[in-house]
């Protein structure tokens, strides 16, 4: 047996002897999970000599240049205080924030991941890390290696990804960002968690290799059908007629060719189709490259987060899953589906959680219900319309999907959640100070923290797996994208004070920024509750009371009974129990024996019967 064959056995043994997932069924412990979202750049930066350059993050085709004297940015530096580069550029704040680097890397992750497991964390969902110039790295370079800047040894990276032939597999080596990656996916799998990476198939970046041959050589480029071109360059002619399809008109992201489309497409709604088949080929080679480094799936991630999922037909997802599935039966795929119509109108899921092409999704269609009920916003529902809208969402996927669902409430591309609360806006509607000037951007007031922790509760006692967002269990407030992106605020340092919109005129209040204690042991709590009861992952949910701003459910499973009960009303509040019985109370172990309790304002009990 050749070492190549052998190696491919040893990576596959994992699962003989053990009972796969079906095929139409998401993977048992995607219902366990507790998911931790890291955006690596503002994570922790673990080796500040890996900082990118200039270079690093421009891309010269669209004319993003690093303004001239740019440096990274001190990570406890007043987020809305421009640098001397941004200051002299002449740059506004949104502009000049867009090149803002602190240096977070790969290295910082494996350093938190204690700090993780110590909080209760099973499972991360890494924002892309395939190599960009980009913050968001959603423009990926390349698909089949980590972020040169992510790594120890960003120069030899780039040397080594520019004597590879990117087309052909047997030609790809591992750079030191890439090995240092499989060390944290051994190093989380050691630790009994999963890992997922970020992809979007719908789009590169302007600097990704493909595109790079297009622009040099136009119609003669062997890549020219792999994307959206509606016109080359006639070089007999000054004008440049070099024309293309960017995601949602942004020129940084070419879209990829979409073939053997059947359906009508429309954004925000699913459609019969595909990509280029030989991009296609491109993605199952990165694709397998991540799920099997050197063909041991031992060794590689446990799933994919999958961006824009609404713009890539639906002939290519099934044929993913397939794929995916093929190499790894327990891989987890959840997909970003979010608006049919915005702002008032989210995506029915349904189509893609049937079993044929995501195990999951974002499920923004809880959150934002969930708002509308815990938060003092305009468009507030009662308990009744909270009730209505779980149920809805809820009875129409099956209950296995249900538990697999990815619980999302804040991310990288929405308010972090005291702002979400604080400020009355529409759900993600005109929620960053630059769209409306009277968004609070500041540290909210003490009636936010305390509806955000009954949200929290719902959250972890409700049916679906529970996604955090980095830095909300640290106390963090910001407004949508990009303020929502700020470097962590890890313990033991010490942060400059933060001027509230201090680019704005006339806005001068301060607020001191930093570790919160008393929220991150909120989190903790909730996180430990829900994995030491299997009933609020797998029990049935019954609602018992819907009044006003009062609400409770129950979660049981014909042994075990947990009752919650949330007053989310400004005065105190009697609640019925369903039967007299001996409870105690997981969030302070308080024991009672009664069938009425009395709840303050904005508090909260989780109720074991005992």
């Amino acid at each position: 047996m050749s070492r190549i064959s052998l190696i491919i056995l040893v990576g596959f043994v994992s699962t003989v002897g053990m009972a796969q997932t079906p095929f139409d069924q998401p993977p048992s412990w995607a219902e366990d999970v507790i998911w931790y979202q890291i955006f690596v750049e503002r994570f922790h930066n673990g080796d500040k000599k890996n900082d990118p350059k200039a270079a690093d993050i421009s891309s010269p085709s669209i004319n993003r240049i690093a303004p001239e004297g740019w440096s990274t940015t001190p990570w406890t530096k007043s987020w809305y205080e421009q640098e001397p580069w941004a200051a002299k550029s002449g740059l506004s704040f949104n502009e000049a924030v867009q090149y803002r680097r602190y240096g977070g890397d790969l290295q910082g992750v494996l350093d938190k991941l204690d700090y993780l497991q110590d909080l209760g964390i099973t499972a991360l969902y890494l924002n892309p890390i395939n190599h960009a110039p980009s913050l968001h790295k959603f423009d990926a370079s390349s698909y089949h290696h980590v972020d040169a800047n992510f790594g120890p040894d960003p120069k030899s990276d780039l040397a080594i990804m520019a004597a590879e032939n990117p087309l052909d597999p047997s030609t790809w080596k591992w750079t030191a960002a890439d090995k240092l990656f499989l060390k944290l996916v051994q190093e989380v799998h050691r630790r009994n968690m999963k890992i997922i990476m970020d992809f979007s198939w719908n789009h590169t970046g302007t600097r990704f290799w493909a595109w790079e041959d297009i622009l040099k050589n136009q119609e003669k480029s062997p890549y020219k059908d792999w994307y959206a071109i509606t016109s080359f360059d006639n070089p007999a002619t000054p004008k440049n007629e070099f024309s293309y399809a960017g995601w949602a008109g942004t020129m940084s992201l070419p879209e990829i060719r979409k073939v053997n489309i059947t359906t009508k497409r429309k954004s925000g709604l699913p459609y019969e189709g595909d990509i280029d088949a030989n991009v296609k080929k491109h993605v199952y080679d990165a694709t397998r490259r991540w799920l099997a480094p050197k063909g041991v799936i031992t060794d590689g991630v446990d799933g994919f987060r999958l961006d824009v999922a609404d713009e890539v037909g639906m002939v290519f997802w099934r044929d993913y899953r397939k794929f995916v599935r093929s190499i790894q039966p327990e891989a987890y795929l959840v997909g970003e589906i979010w608006w049919q119509q915005y702002p008032d109108k989210l995506m029915n899921p349904v189509t893609y959680v049937k079993g044929d092409v995501f195990d999951g999704v974002m499920f923004y269609q809880i959150y934002r219900p969930s708002r509308y009920f815990f938060a003092k916003t305009g468009g507030s529902i009662d308990a009744k319309a909270f009730r209505d809208s779980m149920q809805f969402q809820l009875k129409r996927l099956s209950p296995a999907t249900q538990r697999a669902m990815m619980k999302v409430s804040a991310s990288h591309d929405a308010p972090r959640l005291l702002s979400c609360f604080y400020n009355p806006n529409k759900y993600k509607f005109k929620s960053t100070p630059s769209d409306d000037p009277a968004y609070k951007t500041g540290r909210p007031d003490e009636e936010t923290y305390l509806r955000l922790r009954l949200y929290l509760v719902s959250l972890f006692t409700g049916i679906g797996a529970p996604q955090i967002w980095n830095g909300e269990e640290m106390g963090m407030w910001g407004a949508d994208d990009p303020h929502c992106r700020k470097p962590l605020w890890w313990q033991g340092m010490k942060f400059d004070p933060e001027a509230r919109n201090n680019f704005q005129p006339g806005i001068t209040e301060v607020d001191a920024v930093g570790f919160n204690a008393e929220q991150f042991q909120w989190y903790k709590k909730l996180i430990q509750m829900r994995r030491n009861e299997p009933v609020l992952v797998r029990g049935n949910l019954d609602f018992l009371v819907t009044e006003g701003k009062k609400l409770a459910y129950s979660r049981s499973d014909g042994q075990r009974e947990i009752i919650v009960l949330l007053n989310v009303e400004g005065t105190r509040q009697e609640f019925k129990l369903p039967r007299q019985g001996n409870y105690v109370d997981l969030l302070t172990n308080k024991m009672f024996n009664v069938t009425r309790m009395w709840l303050d304002p904005y508090s909260a009990v989780v109720l074991k019967k005992l």
